[in-house]
């Protein structure tokens, strides 16, 4: 009898704890981040023209978001630039967009809509400011531009904040120095090829295909303008972004060059705004860090994007996701 009833006490003690093991297995299914927990929905990732390094690297970044975030729908949407990438992050008609530091600087003196909520996510890496002529043009410093047409980018675009910014320091009115024409790098290569523009200004990674390709059909020489730089900085505003920099003979090793150029740099960040959620924001940061090298192999300037220096996207403060992320890779 004692042995019957301490034999049944033990398969209910079997089956008590097998339920117990069945109601903790639920409460860790539905606690811990197995499977499903990463982020889902749909974003939008604004970033360039179709020719320029801001498109080629989000179509690449695209494709690596896809593995990291399957549960997330990424659109890209081709844009004039800078401007038009932060007036969209700002307005809330893209997620993630790229531009330069001195554009989102411009943006917010200007006090213009949606200026108080956008973020940095990162900084990646410098854009290099190229003035291309043909081999043959007596344009060597930027004040020779004086009664030339000059594509100084789209209308709105971190090409053109700048281009007027350089003209200025040289000397000359953008608007009755030179003939300004509103063409980006989709069009200006083919113009200056045709001998329908003296001169071209671009602001993009090294190299920009665009750029390399004009170089490789057509005799083109960068103009410097490291001459330039006490002068942008006199001028105040958001110009102390930018900074000297080298461009590498091995940048357009076709361009009629010779050599390095010595040119101006600034800095792109990758920004969003606060309403994007910040899970999404942390694993978005943490694709675009991971994946420097698998994208770096096409797009070269993206070999410059370092853990170390990304968290400095001054002008803007870090989006509390992006903060997450380097907390969690801090050493």
């Amino acid at each position: 009898m004692f042995q019957a009833l301490t034999r049944i006490g033990r398969r209910r003690a079997l089956q008590g704890s097998a339920a117990a093991l069945v109601v903790l297995g639920l409460l860790m299914w539905w606690l811990l981040p197995f499977g499903t927990d990463s982020p889902g929905g749909r974003l939008s990732f604004s970033t360039g023209v179709p020719t320029g390094v801001y498109q080629t690297y989000g179509t690449m970044l695209k494709e690596v978001l896809a593995e990291d975030l399957p549960h997330v729908s990424v659109s890209l949407q081709t844009s004039e630039g800078s401007g038009q990438n932060i007036s969209r992050v700002a307005t809330g008609k893209a997620d993630f967009a790229l531009a330069t530091a001195d554009s989102v600087d411009d943006y917010i003196r200007n006090d213009r809509p949606g200026s108080d909520r956008l973020r940095g996510c990162a900084r990646l890496y410098d854009d290099y400011i190229q003035l291309v002529v043909a081999d043959t043009s007596k344009v060597h410093r930027a004040h020779d531009l004086r009664k030339l047409s000059v594509a100084v980018g789209q209308e709105g675009s971190g090409v053109r904040l700048i281009a007027e910014r350089i003209l200025r320091a040289a000397g000359l009115d953008p608007h009755k120095d030179i003939t300004p024409v509103a063409a980006g790098i989709d069009t200006a290569p083919r113009l200056l090829e045709e001998g329908k523009i003296d001169a071209f200004f671009w602001s993009g990674g090294l190299p920009t295909t665009a750029v390399r390709l004009l170089t490789e059909r057509f005799p083109v020489r960068i103009v410097p303008l490291d001459d330039l730089v006490t002068a942008l900085h006199r001028s105040g505003e958001s110009t102390r972004y930018y900074r000297s920099a080298v461009m590498p003979a091995d940048a357009y090793p076709a361009a009629r060059n010779g050599g390095s150029v010595p040119t101006l740099a600034v800095a792109n960040i990758l920004i969003t705004a606060d309403r994007t959620d910040v899970r999404l924001t942390e694993d978005f940061t943490r694709t675009v860090i991971r994946s420097r090298d698998s994208i770096g192999r096409q797009v070269h300037a993206a070999q410059l994007v370092d853990v170390r220096t990304a968290i400095y996207t001054d002008p803007l403060p870090l989006h509390e996701g992006a903060r997450r992320y380097y907390r969690s890779v801090k050493p």
